[in-house]
């Protein structure tokens, strides 16, 4: 049945029947055929309701072309958007994807790795939700395992981060060149690296700037709306109120958003206010938010790129050890 519908594409399309299965096995890019050749074969494969025999093509290569991935929180629009670019270049490579959600839970972090192995993946992009490595490094022992957003001082897995000192680093300095000299940092999970490394950038801006007397400090302790709103109202409501708020995620930003504004507050004119991440929406906000930018295009496409060499290579010289840190940009908005 296969091979009879392989041949009808191969009519159709005028290619060669290795060329076709090369393309649909998502091998097309590592013999260098063509985007639009890659493209017609495709079109012309789902016109003829070809579907791969996944279950004998992983007996015979001894692959699933299945890929992991942990996100420690779905809802949130960061890790939503960077699932979505991981799957999009995953799946343009011939890659299918399981995705579980961990809910900032080691536990389910450990039931997910296990359900990953025990269904044979390829391969495991994980967000780390755990204090240690060891439980990934063994698996890695066995399957390749990339981390993205988050990773361990103590450990050769490879990663692609941003680099949120850098980030933590630019927003707090451009807050005090526009004058801000008492900060509220809102910060995340507490054990996250990316949360450790932005709360450092944070209050080594203000060192730098010691002469200015700027007045700051941290609170919080979740990635969460809720934190944003809780925090940001008992900090207006103190004496000493902060006249500029750092938060440290585009979901703590919303929260702090509905406090201010329910405390009757203006922004910027009574607190300013800027915040992690970035979102299309945040332009539409009034007024339009001001923001560091993780690249999340360019960190999802390298760490597909290295996941897919990880996993085809069969020389262990070759495999990435790299562990990437990308700096982050700074987009202006009318928040400060």
């Amino acid at each position: 049945m296969k091979r009879d519908t392989l041949m009808s594409i191969a009519e159709k399309t005028g290619y060669s029947i290795s060329t076709i299965s090369r393309v649909l096995s998502g091998k097309g890019r590592q013999y260098r055929i063509g985007q639009k050749t890659i493209d017609y074969i495709t079109k012309v494969a789902e016109s003829c309701n070809y579907t791969p025999n996944l279950i004998a093509q992983s007996l015979r290569t001894n692959k699933t072309n299945t890929i992991g991935l942990t996100v420690p929180s779905i809802d949130n629009p960061f890790f939503a958007t960077m699932s979505g670019v991981i799957i999009n270049q995953l799946k343009n490579r011939g890659y299918n994807i399981l995705l579980s959600d961990t809910m900032e839970n080691a536990e389910n972090e450990v039931e997910a790795l296990n359900s990953f192995v025990s269904r044979k993946v390829d391969g495991i992009i994980a967000v780390p939700v755990s204090s240690s490595p060891d439980f990934l490094e063994e698996i890695s022992r066995s399957i390749p395992v990339i981390l993205i957003d988050r990773y361990f001082d103590d450990t050769k897995l490879p990663y692609v981060c941003t680099d949120n000192y850098s980030g933590g680093y630019m927003a707090t300095e451009y807050l005090i060149s526009k004058g801000y000299r008492n900060i509220l940092a809102i910060q995340g999970v507490l054990s996250s690296m990316p949360n450790k490394e932005r709360v450092r950038g944070f209050e080594q801006a203000i060192l730098d700037h010691n002469e200015l007397g700027v007045r700051h400090e941290v609170r919080g302790s979740s990635f969460s709306v809720e934190n944003g709103y809780e925090e940001t109202k008992k900090a207006l409501a103190a004496p000493g109120r902060p006249d500029a708020i750092f938060a440290f995620s585009t979901t703590i930003l919303l929260g702090a958003i509905k406090a201010i504004k329910e405390i009757g507050m203006r922004i910027p004119d009574d607190v300013a206010i800027i915040s992690f991440d970035n979102n299309r929406f945040l332009d539409y906000l009034d007024p339009a938010v001001t923001r560091v930018e993780q690249p999340v295009n360019v960190v999802g496409k390298l760490v597909t790129d290295n996941i897919i060499k990880m996993v085809e290579s069969a020389d262990d010289d070759v495999l990435p050890s790299s562990q990437i840190l990308i700096r982050p940009t700074l987009i202006e908005g009318r928040s400060c």
